[in-house]
């Protein structure tokens, strides 16, 4: 057995932070501080740290089930194979193509996100295939591309923060989603710069905060017009900035000052002192940024809320340049990589756009296909899951627990029950594999290797470390096995590296060129920025190596004129106000022990310790109107059904509003409540604000 210490990254978060693993008898491994990688520096969370009690045999998967007389019993590779492979051609013969869906994860690498994409449109040549990262940041990912031709989470590296002179954080509680993150933020404050969290509730971040402003949920494109009213009218625009590199200022100003100071306070609850405190702070240094995270984008207007905090970037000067910007705080650990080559529905790989004929041309050649032959662009994740059991009667699922994740997921498990063939590859029996016809076990990330993209650009190499319990396969050689199956014999290697030798072709020339990136760079350099193409560019010698490109659009944006875009948006109210009858918002979110759908944190008993179940939190005033004590069962129903957790009474939210946190599944399951409407431009669904009234459980 190997002794030696394997350096590699986090399976969770989009920090993706580096770590030792060690082999320690029974098959798993021991987490040692890495001090080299530079967004941790050794640093780990509970997640970090326990992450290899899920390796352990007795959580995890090490055998295919098959679906018999309705129970999930033992089988045989071949077996469980050859089930899914006459499953899916059966479904593809009665109802086409386009009755098989395929939907991915942000967790996946980059290869098996390759992979998979590729699979979808080669093999099945289904259009039908999206994943979980569209409710991830796909409104920040569209509002980027609008304002600057490109979408990366961060344009700069997250060790340009603590060297700014203001942040304003919007949306996002870092200390308990991300908490080695939290470091950059004080080393700011350290560094004499301010700090401004925007989020209705005082979690521990906005405990942290120079100023925090807490708005009504589904009102930040008010607030963000009403800033940007109050730079304007207090000379804060940099003319100059705006008339050399941006186009659109007009309609974007005219739209800003149509949302006058008290009527956004009236709108948000965040009053005009409050306003023009956070103007003051955010443009008194030459540099500042704007990171937004799930609040505002998880909002049936989120590709317009994230414009409108850009429109603050653009007007005041601060985006492409040293130390200043926009830039989103990217959630799931490849959430960045993971729609960048092909695993979401209107995306080719290197970040092609579906319907642009160069892009098909050019990715089919190196798959070796007729252009034509590749199917156009599907529908969106929720879109997707809605259509399961009628247009959809067949799906491949890798790295995705929708039963538990989904908006309205009461009646995705539903539409869930209802396929012909439902087929989940994954590390632990989640709630959606415990629905599934067959259930494939595949490796994890210390067993395997491939590569990430942080939230930062920045290309990983996680390393396997130890070899996985016989059984268990990875999902590329479930993907070569099917393929084989279904008539298509090459062009689908189980050899990571050989998958991302392809992928770097594919990606040559797109906006995601990561055609000069090698596993051998990656390990050297401990990481390096896309773009990065082959060659370097300029006065290099032809043939050199180009270093990556940490920091985006220091000379011009990604546009065709190199000028960015400002966003001409106005307020407007979310999908579904409180009434009468549901009179109370609900906003939802992530706690610290626990991570996106828990169908792995769930498992590990120190975070369960720390974080055992969901609860309601709710402000005094809304619980002694309903009778609540702290713990008390409390129910909250909202359009689409009930949930119930116990309540914990707090004056760190709004009165108006209760916060569930979305980790788990049955009668607390948050998602049961949230709204399905969709951002027209991202198709993101609207998990941050619905209406709910709140009931008291007897017991």
């Amino acid at each position: 057995m190997q002794t030696s210490a394997t350096p590699t990254h986090c399976p969770y978060c989009a920090l993706q932070c580096g770590m030792n693993l060690t082999p320690v008898p029974g098959g798993t491994v021991e987490v040692s501080e890495r001090a080299d990688f530079p967004v941790n520096r050794g640093a780990l969370c509970g997640k970090g740290r326990t992450a290899p009690a899920v390796l352990s045999n007795r959580v995890r998967l090490t055998t295919p089930l098959v679906r018999e007389g309705g129970t999930l019993v033992p089988a045989g590779w071949d077996e469980a194979l050859d089930r899914i492979a006459e499953g899916l051609r059966r479904t593809r013969t009665e109802h086409g193509p386009d009755g098989v869906g395929v939907f991915g994860g942000g967790g996946l690498t980059n290869e098996k996100a390759y992979a998979l994409g590729k699979f979808a449109r080669v093999v099945l040549g289904t259009s039908q295939i999206d994943y979980n990262g569209r409710f991830c940041m796909s409104s920040a990912a569209a509002a980027g591309t609008k304002a600057f031709g490109l979408d990366r989470g961060l344009p700069f590296p997250l060790e340009d923060i603590p060297r700014t002179g203001c942040v304003i954080l919007v949306g996002s509680n870092l200390a308990e989603t991300m908490p080695p993150a939290l470091r950059f933020f004080s080393e700011l404050k350290e560094n004499g710069g301010t700090l401004i969290v925007v989020d209705p509730r005082r979690t521990r971040t906005a405990e942290q905060a120079d100023l925090h402003l807490a708005p009504r949920p589904g009102t930040d494109l008010a607030l963000a017009l009403g800033l940007l009213h109050l730079v304007v009218a207090e000379g804060h625009v940099d003319e100059a900035y705006v008339q050399e590199r941006t186009d659109g200022w007009e309609e974007a100003r005219a739209a800003a000052m149509a949302h006058w100071p008290e009527q956004v306070e009236r709108i948000t609850g965040v009053s005009v002192p409050q306003l023009r405190e956070a103007v003051r702070l955010f443009c008194a240094p030459e540099e500042a940024m704007v990171l937004t995270a799930r609040g505002p984008e998880q909002q049936s207007k989120g590709t317009d809320t994230v414009g409108a905090w850009i429109n603050l970037c653009l007007a005041t000067g601060r985006a492409g340049r040293p130390r200043s910007g926009y830039g989103c705080l990217t959630g799931q650990g490849n959430g960045q990589g993971g729609r960048e080559h092909g695993q979401k529905a209107d995306q080719l790989p290197g970040y092609r756009k579906l319907d642009d004929p160069a892009a098909r041309r050019h990715v089919a050649e190196v798959w070796g296909v007729d252009p034509d032959a590749l199917p156009g662009p599907g529908r969106s994740a929720y879109e997707l899951l809605d259509a399961l059991g009628t247009d959809i009667r067949a799906l491949l699922l890798m790295g995705s627990n929708p039963v538990v994740s989904a908006p309205r997921a009461a009646h995705v498990e539903g539409r869930i029950r209802s396929l012909d063939l439902l087929v989940v590859c994954d590390i632990v029996l989640s709630e959606t594999a415990a629905l599934a016809d067959v259930v494939l076990p595949v490796t994890q990330w210390a067993e395997e290797t491939g590569t990430t993209t942080s939230l930062e650009g920045r290309v990983l190499l996680r390393r396997q470390a130890i070899t996985a319990p016989e059984g268990v396969r990875s999902d590329l050689e479930v993907l070569h096995e099917l393929a084989d199956r279904l008539g298509v014999e090459k062009g689908f290697p189980t050899d990571p590296e050989e998958v991302f030798e392809e992928l770097r072709r594919a990606s040559a020339g797109g906006p995601a060129d990561y055609s000069g990136i090698t596993y051998r760079r990656l390990a050297e350099e401990n990481g390096v920025f896309w773009p990065c193409p082959q060659e370097s560019p300029g006065e290099e010698p032809a043939g050199s190596v180009h270093p990556g490109t940490p920091r985006l659009f220091l000379d011009r944006f990604a546009t065709a004129d190199g000028r960015a875009r400002f966003a001409p948006v106005s307020h407007r109210a979310i999908a579904e106000e409180p009434d009468e009858e549901y009179p109370v918002l609900l906003t939802t979110g992530r706690v610290v022990a626990q991570y996106q759908s828990g169908a792995q944190t769930r498992r590990v008993d120190e975070l369960n310790a720390a974080a055992p179940g969901p609860f309601v939190e709710l402000h005094p005033r809304l619980a002694a109107r309903l009778g609540a004590a702290e713990g008390d069962p409390v129910a909250v129903v909202s359009r689409r059904g009930r949930a119930v957790a116990p309540a914990r009474i707090t004056t760190a939210i709004r009165p108006d509003t209760v916060f569930m946190p979305f980790h788990w599944p049955g009668e607390g399951r948050a998602n049961t409540l949230t709204n399905p409407a969709l951002d027209p431009t991202s198709k993101m669904p609207e998990f941050k604000a619905c209406a709910v009234r709140l009931e008291a459980v007897r017991t």
